[in-house]
Formats: C-alpha cells, sequence, structure tokens
C-alpha cells in the first residue's frame, strides 16, 4: 500500500462483492465452471465467514481470461494456469525492481548529500600543496656582502 489507511467501505478491484451466480453472468460462465476453476486453483475467491465464495471485479477479468486463452487459444486448464502463476510472478518481480529502484535513487541522494557536507567542511584558509619537480640543475646562492 501507499502507507495511508483506507476506508474499509471503499470499493476497489480486489473487493470480494459477487456471489458465484452474479460473477458466473458477468463472466459468460456456468456457476459450476467457476467451482471447477476454484478447486483446480486457476481463479480462488475470497471466502465468507461461512463458506460462500466472493468475487471481486478483478477475479471477474479473470475468469473472462480463462474462458478467452481456453476457448479461443486453446491452451488447457494445466497450461492457463501456469501462464496465470508466470503473470504473477512477473508482476511481483515488477514491484520489487521499482522498490530497489526508488532504494538505489535514494541512496544515491543521501550520498550526494554527504559528499556536499564533505565538502562544504573543507578550510579554505590551507593552500593546495602541489609537489615541484626536481630537476638536475645546481643552483648556488651567494649572499651579498656587505661593502666596506
Amino acid at each position: 500500500m501507499d502507507g495511508r489507511r483506507r476506508n474499509p467501505y471503499e470499493l476497489t478491484d480486489e473487493s470480494p462483492v459477487y456471489v458465484i451466480s452474479i460473477a458466473a453472468q458477468l463472466s459468460g460462465l456456468h456457476p459450476q465452471t467457476l467451482r471447477q476453476y476454484d478447486r483446480l486453483g486457476l481463479v480462488s475467491p475470497d471466502r465468507t465467514a461461512g463458506r460462500g465464495r466472493r468475487y471481486s471485479a478483478r477475479d471477474i477479468e479473470l475468469l473472462r481470461t480463462v474462458q478467452q486463452l481456453s476457448q479461443d487459444e486453446g491452451i488447457n486448464l494445466a497450461g492457463i494456469k501456469r501462464i496465470i502463476e508466470l503473470e504473477n510472478q512477473v508482476a511481483a518481480l515488477q514491484q520489487r525492481v521499482a522498490e530497489l529502484s526508488a532504494a538505489v535513487d535514494g541512496a544515491a541522494a543521501a550520498m550526494q548529500q554527504r559528499e556536499a557536507q564533505v565538502h562544504a567542511s573543507y578550510r579554505r584558509d590551507l593552500v593546495p600543496y602541489q609537489e615541484v619537480q626536481q630537476t638536475g640543475a645546481l643552483v648556488v646562492w651567494r649572499p651579498k656582502r656587505p661593502k666596506d
């Protein structure tokens, strides 16, 4: 979540609100087909205290996807289950990448701030030391003698 409290009465795509008969009508499937999909683990709706199924809008969309893959694409139910699992895994990995990217961005900003603090702490009254290159020349110094 985003850290804010949600209204418990606010409906989202994940809110389980549809009984099996309504979910069957909305998805265009027979209620027995929904029960079979639940047994196979393809679409697992939430349950009420009395163990009744409650489907969300997301579940109904998934039921439509399963129907489309099965009827239009000819994919068997085991293949559809694997596709759903892989799609869920991809979504979880994308979320993790986004989290890690945000962490890296935060660490980079903290490093730049710390670097700026270090540079600001330099003493400005010192002259930087530069090494003088040695040559092979010999310089003789003779002090001036006072004239008598």
